[in-house]
């Protein structure tokens, strides 16, 4: 018996070195994979543009012509009180030298002067950078390096090439500012939370393990199946990793010190705590999980990429949490609580819990209560009526870069004529006839014929209205329809194609999200009530969050536009978020019902044991989301915003008091058509699980 119980204990201290062991080795394999994600991230238009869309096939056929890619700017030279004699003749030389340092595409680059001759715009085209981004960057360097202000007379680089150089730097800061700031703020949250000089830095270490881990299978994702690795995300796949990590980390570690006071041993207390909570996090992870694959539907290649990280990173987190974190944890004892150590028989302080009283201002007048919650959301959503229009290209930048300054220039200083231009690809064997159409577009100023290839002829067309305007939407629409066989792009072709396949894939991927949802919810919960009022939380919550967006992004922000993949991307992170601290609030409501609680005694503890767990949850992913409020592009900002205000939201308003009001009002119906909505003891009907929270 004696032999027995020591080979017992002797093979549970061994397992939390066996499982770190195991991680040990699964870092050394997964290091080399983790190094290469950076190789794979491309931010080229066709890793964001839509896949079937006309602006997609031009920018892929444009590789395959002689030369392949070409690298478009504008170098545009300016003097307010007019240029002089000395200004052409130094914009000619600059000009003149960039031709010589670099293989330019076409005759050499020809000066276009303003009307109000304060401006003179120089066309530069190469081949040279080719598809490969970081000579793209180079080179657009290189010119910026050459031409330069002198004298009064500034030099602004613009075009294409410019604009998506300097959005590369912006992703490029991603990586290293994201992660610092994102793990230095989990880091503070952490601290105040646990109140422990050495606690917080477990969870955030195991983190950033589970980060690392992301990033190889980020890169085998992409090696297997070439799923699209991008700035955006990797960056969303970070702050996944750490917030919903975080999150997991909190509920455990929560359980962990109850059971701690329950059990002599660690490893009794993890084994209890595991089974308590373990449930929870598995089913609020594949909730996330299974919410995030939903964006494979969309057609946006961005978004269509982001799935899968984003799932990578929920997962991995999730293994780091349940078995790195326990093991750990394990090892180091109760000493790593000091100075709050739960010892064993001991109980925890009472006094009186912030959730308790609000549960209970919630319970006594639920009908009250969740009439004034849902007013309260309707009014917030109403601000999304004033969310600016679409974002233009020139609008995505939260500070003025050079090539933004240089199109701004060009928009005032040439208003009859386009500098952004439309690229066309039409058949070679019909090219005569496209161009000739071409020209007698309404809304073309110039068009002319340049490479040929792979049966394909490109035509350069120049509109006579500013980029991104009603009219030269008119023009790029009209060319759609009168050339046939032809495909139209460009950089305002693309803009327009990515507001339409935001909208389709808005109708596409918004009820699979839903139904997903549901039925994960209905098979976890066993009812048909109560995944409903937490669906229909969610979207709440989500429409309140955009309203707050529109009554902030312009007014506060001073931003001029909206991402047209806003709405899609907020609704499935928040939907997929929300439900998952749902999922903790209802199982544990659960729970108490099958131990024969009434259904307003059972809400009420669900919330005075889940409450605090929740909410410093939901602070820490509000937080790491918060962060992305401090990129450089508008669209991480209004995603970070959105995100942030929703889960805040959630966590403090519609899990407190909404979804326990609505759960005391509706009383047993809220487990329909389930046993527990029928006869008080229903319990005694199912098996009693641990409890969670």
């Amino acid at each position: 018996m004696g032999a027995a119980t020591t080979r017992v204990r002797g093979g549970r201290r061994g397992l939390p070195w066996l499982v770190l062991g195991l991680w040990v080795a699964l870092l050394a394999v997964a290091g080399p994979f983790a190094a290469k994600l950076a190789d794979v991230q491309h931010d080229r238009p066709t890793d964001y543009l839509p896949a079937s869309a006309d602006s997609t096939q031009v920018a892929r056929l444009q590789e395959r012509l002689p030369g392949g890619q070409t690298t478009e700017l504008v170098l545009v030279y300016h003097r307010a009180s007019g240029l002089t004699a000395a200004d052409r003749a130094t914009a000619g030389a600059q000009v003149a030298a960039i031709a010589h340092r670099h293989t330019l595409t076409g005759r050499t680059p020809q000066g276009i002067p303003s009307a109000d001759g304060t401006t003179l715009m120089y066309p530069v085209t190469s081949n040279e950078p080719g598809i490969d981004e970081k000579k793209r960057d180079a080179f657009v360097d290189d010119v910026r390096g050459t031409a330069h202000d002198t004298g009064g007379l500034t030099v602004d680089v613009g075009g294409p090439a410019a604009l998506a150089t300097d959005a590369a730097g912006v992703y490029q800061s991603l990586g290293g500012p994201l992660l610092y700031t994102t793990v230095a703020v989990v880091a503070i949250l952490l601290i105040l939370i646990y109140r422990s000089p050495l606690l917080w830095l477990v969870p955030l270490v195991v983190a950033g393990v589970a980060d690392f881990l992301a990033q190889a299978a980020a890169y085998a994702l992409n090696q297997a199946f070439g799923t699209a690795v991008s700035g955006a995300s990797t960056g969303i796949m970070t702050i996944l990793v750490f917030g919903a990590g975080t999150d997991y980390a909190l509920l455990l570690v929560s359980r962990y010190r109850e059971e701690l006071r329950r059990h002599e041993r660690p490893y009794d207390a993890m084994r209890a705590a595991l089974r308590g909570c373990g449930p929870a996090v598995l089913a609020s992870s594949g909730t996330v999980a299974a919410g995030l694959l939903c964006l494979l539907a969309a057609d946006l290649n961005s978004s269509r990429g982001m799935g899968p990280l984003g799932t990578v990173g929920v997962l991995c987190a999730l293994v780091a949490m349940l078995t790195l974190l326990p093991a750990v944890l394990v090892l180091l004892g109760r000493r790593l609580f000091w100075p709050l150590v739960p010892a064993y028989g001991s109980t925890p302080k009472a006094g009186r819990s912030l959730f308790a009283a609000m549960g209970s201002s919630a319970g006594r007048r639920p009908g009250t209560v969740l009439a004034s919650g849902a007013a309260l959301l309707g009014a917030l959503a109403l601000g999304a009526l004033n969310l600016p229009g679409p974002a233009k290209q020139l609008d995505a930048f939260v500070d003025r870069p050079e090539s933004v300054t240089a199109m701004r220039t060009l928009a005032e200083a040439y208003p009859e004529r386009s500098a952004q231009p439309i690229e066309i690809l039409a058949p070679a064997g019909r090219a005569d006839a496209a161009l000739a159409a071409i020209r007698g577009t309404k809304g073309v100023a110039d068009a002319r014929e340049g490479r040929t290839g792979g049966g394909w002829t490109e035509i350069t067309v120049t509109a006579s209205a500013p980029p991104q305007s009603a009219a030269e939407t008119a023009t790029i629409e009209a060319l759609r329809d009168r050339l046939d066989g032809s495909h139209v792009g460009g950089p305002s072709a693309q803009q327009l194609d990515l507001a339409d396949t935001n909208a389709r894939d808005r109708l596409v991927v918004v009820p699979i999200v839903l139904l997903s949802v549901l039925l994960i919810l209905i098979a976890l919960l066993r009812s048909l009530v109560a995944p409903l009022l937490l669906v229909v939380a969610v979207v709440a919550v989500w429409g309140a969050a955009l309203g707050l967006g529109g009554l902030v992004f312009g007014p506060l922000f001073g931003f001029h536009g909206t991402d047209p993949g806003l709405g899609l991307l907020s609704f499935v992170f928040l939907v997929a978020l929300g439900v998952d601290y749902g999922i903790f609030l209802m199982h544990r409501m659960r729970e108490e019902s099958l131990k024969g609680a009434e259904p307003s005694a059972a809400a009420l503890t669900a919330l005075r044991t889940t409450g605090g767990v929740i909410a410093s949850a939901g602070l820490v992913l509000a937080a790491t989301f918060a962060v992305l409020t401090n990129m450089g592009l508008v669209q991480l900002v209004e995603l970070g915003f959105v995100i942030a205000v929703g889960v805040l939201l959630d966590t403090f308003l519609v899990r407190t008091y909404l979804v326990t009001s609505a759960s005391v009002a509706l009383g047993r119906r809220v487990w329909w058509p389930g046993p527990l909505s029928r006869t008080p003891d229903a319990a005694s009907t199912e098996r009693t699980p641990q409890p969670v929270g």
